[in-house]
């Protein structure tokens, strides 16, 4: 691997990258998708990658887009089976770690894998890139257990105060981070698909199927689960002119199609289903107060269809309030309801302010934001090597990983 110094941050090429992630295929979620850019961008650009995950209840693919992938043992949620915990000691890890000897380590929203990774990139002496994307300790809050919040955090806090560089997706983030103690934390948002997610894939036709009758479709695109808070729509379910769609599944999917027995359920859509529904809605509703960041925020504006979504975390950085949607302050759901009859009554308006969403991401493709990442891993191994090694015993460990570079 060759390091050329510019402006103080090494450009590296030919790396090895371990990527760590609490989640991965089949699932399908924010983290599962940044990983998979991630791996596509790597690969393209000659790195090689390994991808180390918990194991499912279905396969998993042992190699996806060119990259290793070794799924360790892990058990289900209660109550959220399609969710995957791989505890245990750092010591598998590792000794996956010391195999495949990677220049830097990825930890995707690290939390219960995550330990292990960061306990044994430590006895490596590896340098640690921690991306923050998912707000633990006030998911536990919304599923019924705010006591654990302090100890949830200290964890965080025990992954992200090792990490060598850490990256959240929003200023919100950041910002809850530091409050936190933790430091090191700089700016890495996500990327979006702007050939998928495009406003030439509404299709009238599609949106007669979904409401013969002509109303307006409001949308939520996202897991059917607590701390989403899906129920907030009930406050539309009566609303003039609106046709409410909720795309996804999850463990709330029964509750909710009691809650809004008009609604247009259509479970979990993938690829160009999924672009061709969000492009169909005239308004996507974000209700969560969890999201770091709301990939489904910048993929609806992508589809140029305004958003309104509760004023905290992510959107706060995605939704220009009055411009491309509408926030308003959480719990407050008769301003969410404002929102939607303002911009579901005003044909001129909520077009204009599709235009302004599809204009406000469209350069935000993920070439450019994983060519970004690339950027701090790089960072990361300069500052990793300019600390003292932690071990003498994995000094020559490191000087020949040094020396083929």
């Amino acid at each position: 691997m060759s390091t050329v110094p510019l402006l103080g941050v090494p450009s590296l090429d030919d790396m090895k990258v371990a990527i760590v992630t609490e989640s991965f295929l089949p699932q399908t979620n924010g983290v599962v998708n940044s990983v998979l850019r991630v791996v596509e961008h790597l690969v393209s650009r000659g790195d090689q990658v390994l991808v180390i995950c918990p194991d499912a209840r279905e396969e998993v693919p042992t190699e996806v887009l060119g990259a290793q992938v070794v799924a360790l043992p892990s058990w289900s949620l209660p109550g959220y089976p399609d969710v995957r915990v791989a505890t245990g000691r750092s010591a598998p890890v590792e000794a996956v770690l010391r195999q495949f000897a990677p220049d830097v380590v990825h930890l995707a929203s690290p939390f219960v894998l995550g330990w292990r990774a960061t306990l044994a990139a430590q006895a490596l002496d590896l340098p640690v890139v921690a991306i923050y994307q998912t707000d633990v300790p006030r998911y536990a809050e919304r599923y019924g257990l705010p006591w654990t919040k302090r100890r949830l955090w200290r964890r965080v806090q025990d992954i992200h105060s090792r990490a060598t560089v850490n990256l959240a997706p929003s200023v919100a983030s950041i910002r809850e981070l530091r409050e936190h103690g933790v430091d090191r934390v700089r700016l890495w948002q996500r990327g979006v698909d702007c050939d998928l997610f495009d406003p030439s894939r509404r299709s009238h036709a599609r949106r007669a199927r979904i409401c013969p009758d002509g109303r307006k479709l409001v949308g939520f695109v996202g897991r059917l689960a607590p701390e989403k808070q899906v129920q907030d729509l009930v406050r539309l379910k009566d609303e003039p002119g609106v046709k409410l769609v909720i795309v996804g599944d999850g463990p709330e999917r029964a509750r909710l199609e009691q809650l809004l027995p008009d609604a247009h359920f259509t479970g979990m859509l993938h690829g160009e289903e999924l672009a061709a529904t969000m492009a169909a809605l005239d308004v996507l509703v974000s209700t969560s107060e969890t999201e770091t960041f709301c990939q489904v925020v910048q993929e609806a504006l992508a589809s140029g269809v305004p958003v309104v979504a509760s004023g905290v975390g992510g959107p706060l950085d995605l939704v220009d309030h009055s411009r491309t949607g509408w926030l308003y302050a959480p719990g407050d759901l008769d301003a969410m309801a404002g929102h939607v009859r303002d911009l579901v009554g005003d044909e001129a308006k909520r077009q204009a302010f599709g235009r302004d969403a599809r204009r406000s991401v469209v350069l935000r493709g993920w070439r450019a934001i994983c060519s970004e990442l690339v950027g701090h891993y790089a960072r990361a191994v300069e500052e990793h090597h300019d600390l003292e090694p932690v071990d003498v015993g994995l000094v020559h460990w490191r000087t020949r990983r040094l020396s083929r570079r």
